[in-house]
C-alpha cells in the first residue's frame, strides 16, 4: 500500500481542477506535469499548502465553452502532488499520484488564483481506493500481442523486458495513460469500470490504431 493512502471519509469535498486535453490520470498511476501558466502555478502552490491534492480532468471538445472556460467531461481523477521541483525560469515540474476518480457535482466560482474548482462526488468510485492484489482477469498475452504492432505502427520504442515484467494492473494503467489515443478514447479508458474492461478497451484501441497506421502498400508492419 502507498505511504499516503487516504480514507474515503478524508477525501476533500471541494477540489481544484486542472483541465488538460489528452492528459490522463488513473488511480495508482503517476502523471508528470510541467506547470507554467500563472493560474496553474497558483493552483499547485495552493495545493501544497492544503493537502497536496487536486483533480485532473479533460475538456470535452464536443461541447461549447462555458463561463469559466472549456466545457469539461464530468469524470476526472483526484491526484496527490507527490513530488515537485522549481526551474530557474519559474516553472514547476511536478508529479501527481492518482488516488480516486470523481464526478463533478457542481462547478464552483474561480479560486482567487484564477483556477477552476468543483464539488466532487466520489461515491461511485470507492473501489479505486482498495489496493488491487493478485492477477486481474484479463489476458496479458493478448494485450502484449496487440501492443507490439501498435508501437511499431506509431514508431514507439519500448523496453520489452520491462514491459513483460510489469505488474499486470500497473501495465494496463501505464499504457492507458501514455499511449497517444484521442481525447474521447482517453476518457473512455478513464471511465472503464474495472481493470479487465480497461484492458479489453486497450486491446481494441491498439488494434484499430495499428490498422490505421499500416503501410498503404499492404506490407506487414
Amino acid at each position: 500500500m502507498p505511504a499516503f493512502h487516504p480514507r474515503f471519509a478524508d477525501l476533500p469535498e471541494e477540489i481544484a481542477i486542472f483541465p488538460l486535453p489528452g492528459a490522463l490520470l488513473l488511480p495508482q498511476g503517476r502523471l508528470p506535469l510541467n506547470v507554467f501558466e500563472p493560474r496553474y502555478l497558483a493552483m499547485a502552490l495552493d495545493s501544497l499548502a492544503r493537502g497536496r491534492m487536486f483533480g485532473m480532468i479533460q475538456p470535452d471538445p464536443c461541447k461549447a465553452r462555458c463561463e469559466h472556460g472549456p466545457a469539461l467531461y464530468r469524470i476526472g481523477c483526484l491526484g496527490r502532488l507527490c513530488s515537485f521541483s522549481e526551474t530557474e525560469d519559474g516553472r514547476l515540474l511536478i508529479a501527481l499520484a492518482g488516488l480516486i476518480r470523481f464526478r463533478i457535482a457542481e462547478e464552483l466560482p474561480l479560486a482567487p488564483g484564477g483556477y477552476r474548482r468543483v464539488r466532487a462526488d466520489y461515491d461511485a468510485f470507492a473501489a479505486d481506493l482498495v489496493p488491487q492484489d493478485g492477477r486481474p482477469p484479463y489476458d496479458k498475452a493478448e494485450l502484449l500481442a496487440a501492443l507490439r504492432p501498435y508501437f511499431r505502427a506509431r514508431g514507439i520504442e519500448a523496453n520489452w523486458d520491462a514491459v513483460e515484467q510489469s505488474a499486470d494492473t500497473m501495465l494496463v494503467t501505464t499504457l492507458s495513460m501514455v499511449c497517444p489515443f484521442e481525447i474521447p478514447e482517453k476518457q473512455a479508458l478513464l471511465e472503464a469500470p474495472d481493470c479487465a474492461e480497461r484492458a479489453r478497451m486497450l486491446v481494441a484501441l491498439m488494434r484499430m490504431g495499428a490498422a490505421a497506421n499500416a503501410p498503404s502498400d499492404g506490407r506487414p508492419i
